[in-house]
């Protein structure tokens, strides 16, 4: 059975470019043999990552990522069943949201920042098929 899971999460520490491309590398290289498509958006401290897959590999990813150090203020925004991914062509998209047209992050909330802690997961899941249609994600899977 194919879940999508949505979570965002406060960085321990500062997000520099080299703690990112440490975490897609990782998720790139061990993704595919799970099966888990997905997608990570971060702005600031701010990250928020959808991830596809079978439901008890997710469910364990997620589990992890709750104990992952580099991770606080981890929360559930949206969780469902689903019959096809909405992000299967990516082992780990990424959207940078300081590099957004900030009009688009401002149609979703009251300003234009990366903040799914004051807004619903339906909300945040509706940004996220935005930047999909408007071809925000980057670093298609190799």
């Amino acid at each position: 059975m194919l879940v999508r899971l949505l979570y965002a999460s406060r960085a321990a520490k500062a997000l520099t470019p080299d703690v990112i491309e440490s975490i897609l590398a990782s998720s790139r290289k061990t993704n595919p043999a799970l099966g888990v498509t997905g997608l990570l958006c971060h702005s600031d401290e701010i990250f928020m990552q959808v991830l596809e897959g079978g439901r008890d590999t997710v469910n364990h990813l997620y589990s992890r990522i709750c104990s992952d150090s580099r991770h606080r203020d981890v929360i559930v925004l949206h969780y469902e069943e689903i019959t096809e991914r909405r992000f299967s062509n990516w082992t780990m998209g990424q959207v940078n949201l300081d590099r957004v047209n900030p009009s688009i992050l401002l149609k979703y909330s009251e300003r234009p920042v990366l903040d799914p802690y004051a807004v619903s997961g339906k909300v945040s899941m509706a940004l996220l098929d935005e930047l999909l249609a408007t071809a925000s994600i980057i670093s298609r899977s190799n």
